[in-house]
C-alpha cells in the first residue's frame, strides 16, 4: 500500500551530488502525487531554499507541504500559510554568538529572507548563498547586529574537527537547544523542541493521517527523528551508519534514484 505521505530530505538524499532531482525520481514522485500523495520536502534549509525543489514537484498544485529549519517552519505549499514556527530568543542567541568566538566556527545567520555573515567570504558561505537561492549580507558584528530571533543558527566547520566543535557545544548549551549535524560541514543549532520527526508528527496531526501511513527517506544525522516517527523509514545507501541502523529499509544511494527505487520495490 502506498504511504499517504512522504517525508524526503533533499541535500543527500532527493538532490544527487549535483544537486539535481534525477528523471526516475521526479518522475514517479510526480505520478504519486497524482495518486493522492502528499509530498513534504523536510530540510535544514530556510524555506526559500525549498522553493526550487517545490516548483520542480509541483507541489502548490498538489498540495505539498515544505518543512524547514528541521521542522523549525512548516508551510502549505499550496498557499504559504505557515502550520508552525519556532524560535530561539535573541537573548539566548547572543549568548550563544559569544560563545562561539572561541570555537573554529563560520557562523551563518537568516532571517528567513536572506544571510548575514561577518565574512562574506568564510568557509561555505557562498555555497550555503548559492544552494538556498538567497543574498548574502556581510556586516561588522553579527552580535552587535542581531535584533530577530533566529530559527536556528547555522555553523560552517571542518569536517576534521565538526565532531569535536559539536561536542564543545553540546556542553554548552541549555536543556532547550540542542546542535545537530546536517551535513560533513555543517552544525545547526536549534531549540531542543524541534526536530523532523516531531514536525512530522504534527503534520500528520493537522492532515488527519495516521503516522503509521507515511513514509521518510534520509542521509545524515538531523534525519534519524523523522526515519524513525513514519511508519516506513529508509535511508539512502550514501547515508551515515547511524541513520542506517536507525531505518527500517535502506535503498540505493541519492546518485542511483533511491527513492524511485524504495517507491517501487518496498510499497
Amino acid at each position: 500500500m502506498l504511504p499517504k505521505l512522504i517525508a524526503l530530505d533533499i541535500d543527500g538524499t532527493l538532490t544527487n551530488d549535483e544537486k539535481k532531482i534525477t528523471a526516475d525520481t521526479l518522475n514517479t514522485l510526480l505520478e504519486l502525487q497524482k495518486k493522492g500523495v502528499r509530498i513534504m520536502p523536510a530540510s535544514a534549509r530556510p524555506i526559500p531554499g525549498l522553493y526550487s525543489v517545490s516548483d520542480k514537484l509541483k507541489l502548490t498544485e498538489h498540495h505539498g507541504i515544505l518543512m524547514a529549519y528541521n521542522g523549525g517552519k512548516v508551510i502549505d505549499a499550496t498557499d504559504g500559510t505557515i502550520l508552525s514556527e519556532t524560535h530561539i530568543d535573541v537573548e539566548i542567541a547572543l549568548s550563544i554568538l559569544l560563545f562561539l568566538k572561541s570555537l573554529p566556527v563560520t557562523v551563518i545567520l537568516d532571517d528567513g529572507k536572506r544571510f548575514y555573515v561577518e565574512d562574506s567570504h568564510g568557509y561555505k558561505v557562498e555555497y550555503e548563498c548559492w544552494n538556498n537561492q538567497m543574498e548574502c549580507t556581510e556586516v561588522d558584528s553579527l552580535m552587535n547586529f542581531l535584533n530577530f530571533s533566529p530559527v536556528k543558527i547555522l555553523l560552517s566547520v571542518d569536517p576534521e574537527q565538526i565532531l569535536n566543535v559539536q561536542n564543545a557545544i553540546r556542553a554548552q548549551l541549555s536543556d532547550e537547544l540542542s546542535v545537530v549535524r546536517t551535513a560533513p560541514f555543517y552544525l545547526e543549532i536549534i531549540p531542543a523542541s524541534i526536530n523532523k520527526g516531531k514536525a512530522l508528527l504534527e503534520v500528520c496531526n493537522r492532515l488527519g493521517i495516521n503516522p503509521a501511513d507515511t513514509a521518510a527517506f534520509g542521509d545524515s544525522e538531523n534525519d534519524i527523528p523523522m526515519i524513525q516517527t513514519a511508519g516506513c523509514g529508509i535511508a539512502m545507501e550514501n547515508a551515515e551508519d547511524a541513520v542506517k541502523a536507525s531505518a527500517d529499509k535502506v535503498t540505493l544511494s541519492n546518485n542511483s534514484d533511491g527513492i524511485a527505487y524504495a517507491l517501487r520495490e518496498f510499497f
